[in-house]
């Protein structure tokens, strides 16, 4: 998704866990596109932290057009008393509260046309149940999504979401069974998992000033299985 921003001309800014040694990897690839980066590690479930990233935002590459909030943690699990109360509490950490830590500490800080995008996902409208505390927070983003999209409107800043479907990132096989790896993305009608690539023209095309009549939805990219 860097990548795919900065072919655009946009500079970057990655917010990063120090074990997700990829951080590194991706910012040499910016940097060969011609534009700046800014790496900042650290934990996005601290609001103060948050906070951190969008000074540095703000410093660094001189403000915040785009806010891009894709951080996620996934777990599977096949019941309910499995879920101890510290899963429960950081998927919604991670998933929900550092948006809404990233959203209020980058909106004074946008001008209006600012596009704010949120990672949402098909589990936001048909749950998987293995998935049942990431599926409901991205039922929370869906809400948080429309809702700010209305609160913001008159300061100009559209807000909008991407819902993915399959799509092969670092989660899937580190978080999901040998045997649902193995026939991951098959169960839609293109019967493939969708790339990285294939799903970050979605963010960048809703960033885009021609999509200044869009904001309050969210864009699917599930391979062509219908998301209502």
């Amino acid at each position: 998704m860097a990548i795919a921003f900065a072919r655009e001309g946009a500079d970057v800014l990655i917010a990063y866990l120090e074990e997700h040694d990829d951080a590194k990897e991706v910012a040499a690839l910016v940097e060969a596109e011609g534009r700046k980066v800014v790496l900042v590690e650290g934990d996005l479930r601290s609001a103060d932290h948050c906070r951190k990233v969008v000074d540095r935002a703000v410093r660094d590459l001189g403000g915040v057009d785009i806010l891009v909030n894709n951080a996620a943690h996934q777990a599977t699990f096949k019941d309910l008393a499995d879920i101890s109360d510290e899963e429960w509490r950081m998927t919604f950490d991670v998933n929900i509260h550092a948006m809404f830590f990233l959203a209020k500490a980058a909106v004074p800080h946008m001008e209006p046309g600012g596009a704010i995008i949120n990672t949402a996902s098909v589990n936001s409208d048909m749950p998987n149940p293995t998935l049942l505390a990431y599926a409901t927070t991205k039922g929370a983003i869906q809400n948080f999504t429309g809702g700010l999209a209305q609160m913001l409107a008159e300061k100009g800043i559209r807000v909008n979401a991407v819902a993915p479907g399959p799509i092969w990132t670092p989660l899937i096989p580190s978080t999901m069974p040998e045997d649902t790896v193995k026939n991951f993305g098959k169960q839609v009608p293109m019967k493939r998992a969708g790339q990285p690539a294939e799903l970050a023209t979605a963010y960048v095309m809703l960033s885009d000033p021609l999509s200044s009549y869009t904001s309050g939805t969210t864009v699917a990219v599930t391979g062509g299985k219908p998301f209502i």
